[in-house]
């Protein structure tokens, strides 16, 4: 049973070290024909540059590299508005499939602890210098006082407004006083 073990372990660490090989001599073909391909496509698109010698030569070949330059900036910026198209198209019909579904996702929220201010300064910019200060903002009001306690002010000894009050002059100062 330990030999049929041994040779069975054996026969994996061939095969293992057989693919490994293969594998390797793969990689090595995968490579050199990328590199022949990059030259083929280096030779067909990109000749190679030879120097003139008169200034009214290098001009030429400078407006001859500016226009290529061009041609390729309106294919690299007509591809950019492509794929923002489409884009936006797939954006489209995701949110009309949703809507479809009648399910609706929601985004993952996350938790930020951000004082006022720091809100106000990333949401403003740095520009802008806003104090969040509360308390500093509050306006000091002057407490005003109240007909009773000017009343309870005013009365002084209870016993003495009793006095006052007692009989019917007294009625009559309080109606007087009400109205």
């Amino acid at each position: 049973m330990a030999k049929r073990n041994r040779a069975i372990t054996a026969r994996r660490q061939h095969l293992k070290s057989v693919m490994l090989q293969i594998a390797a001599t793969e990689l090595e073909k995968e490579a050199s024909r990328r590199e022949t391909e990059k030259q083929n496509y280096l030779s067909e698109h990109c000749p190679p540059l030879h120097v003139p010698g008169s200034m009214s030569e290098v001009q030429e070949l400078c407006k001859q590299l500016h226009a290529k330059i061009d041609a390729a900036e309106e294919e690299k910026y007509d591809m950019e508005i492509r794929v923002q198209k489409s884009s936006k198209e797939l954006e489209d019909m995701n949110q009309k499939l949703f809507d479809l579904r009648g399910k609706f996702k929601r985004p993952p929220l996350r938790r930020v602890r951000m004082s006022a201010d720091a809100m106000l300064k990333a949401l403003l910019g740095s520009k802008h210098k806003v104090c969040m200060d509360l308390r500093a903002n509050l306006k000091q009001v002057k407490k005003e006082d109240t007909e009773k306690e000017r009343d309870l002010r005013d009365v002084g000894d209870w016993r003495k407004n009793i006095e006052e009050k007692s009989g019917m002059e007294g009625r009559k100062k309080m109606f007087e006083s009400e109205s």
